[in-house]
């Protein structure tokens, strides 16, 4: 009988490795910013969750351990990460490096839930998502309802007063989209908050966010919900300028430069002192300039 023998081309088998290899690599840099998410948000004890939105899968870190029944609920939503690679080359996970959102979250007394956005936190490669949805389509209609429907969920579990949504960077894009939409809310907190992606776009040189909205677009908020924005004066990513046009046709809206920080610093150790001045009343005296 005939033994059946089979050619193999080294070269193609060499190919393949190499592929094979390349994707091994590829699967196991995109866990790595999730996982050290995750490793961080254990490291301050909050507990995990994939909450199911409109269209996504978006994960939450719970801080159960301050939660009182009646007081305000403090939502955290983080910034855009890493969008892109390169100026040219965008990215195959958005999810931030180093989530300083999270960060914030840890020095907040208040009960607080970080709300990750569709397609971050180790979920690019779900259902729907893709490059658009943390490019163009970053602040889309897509991206606010499912997490306008996944806040929602949350605060169905537990009795609270109300909501603060605390955005840094793209998450304070998202906080002034999200606030008209879920009625909760009660106070609009934003960190170096993009509230104007066209005018931050023309700024920077970057083509326009063409599948997203722009807070700067939509109707003022309305005058119960309080809006404090804080931007450093060294902030050259999201500049005062951009704010402070935004704020100027808001009602009960007011703008603190802080002197000496820029985008990214020094946030996380001047913010329990942040939390107390707008506690108190005192950020919100402050006139927008």
């Amino acid at each position: 009988m005939p033994v059946a023998t089979a050619v193999v081309d080294q070269g193609l088998v060499g190919r393949s490795l190499a592929s094979l290899s390349a994707c091994l690599v590829i699967l196991l840099a995109a866990c790595a910013p999730a996982q050290r998410l995750d490793s961080l948000a254990g490291k301050y004890g909050f507990e995990r969750d994939v909450v199911k939105g409109a269209h996504f899968q978006l994960v939450t870190y719970r801080n159960q351990a301050r939660e009182r029944t009646g007081a305000l609920l403090h939502v955290y939503l983080e910034g855009d990460g890493l969008p892109w690679r390169t100026r040219y080359e965008v990215s195959w996970d958005p999810t931030p490096r180093d989530p300083l959102a999270l960060r914030l979250m840890d020095e907040d007394p208040a009960p607080s839930v970080y709300l990750g956005r569709p397609c971050y936190d180790g979920q690019a490669a779900s259902t729907g998502c893709g490059p658009y949805m943390w490019t163009d389509g970053r602040y889309g209609p897509e991206v606010v309802s499912s997490m306008q429907a996944a806040l929602a969920h949350l605060l169905a579990r537990s009795d609270y007063g109300g909501v603060v949504l605390i955005g840094y960077s793209g998450g304070g894009t998202l906080a002034m989209l999200l606030a008209p939409r879920v009625p909760q809310t009660r106070a609009v907190i934003t960190v170096a908050g993009n509230l104007d992606p066209a005018r931050w776009a023309r700024l920077h040189r970057y083509s326009p966010l063409q599948g997203s909205l722009n807070p700067a677009d939509e109707p003022p908020l309305d005058s119960r919900i309080r809006q404090v924005h804080y931007v450093g004066s060294l902030d050259r990513n999201v500049p005062p300028s951009i704010l402070r046009a935004v704020a100027r046709g808001q009602p009960n809206a007011a703008v603190v430069v802080i002197h000496g920080f820029d985008h990214r610093c020094c946030w996380e150790a001047a913010w329990p002192t942040i939390l107390k001045s707008f506690d108190d009343g005192t950020s919100s005296k402050r006139p927008v300039q």
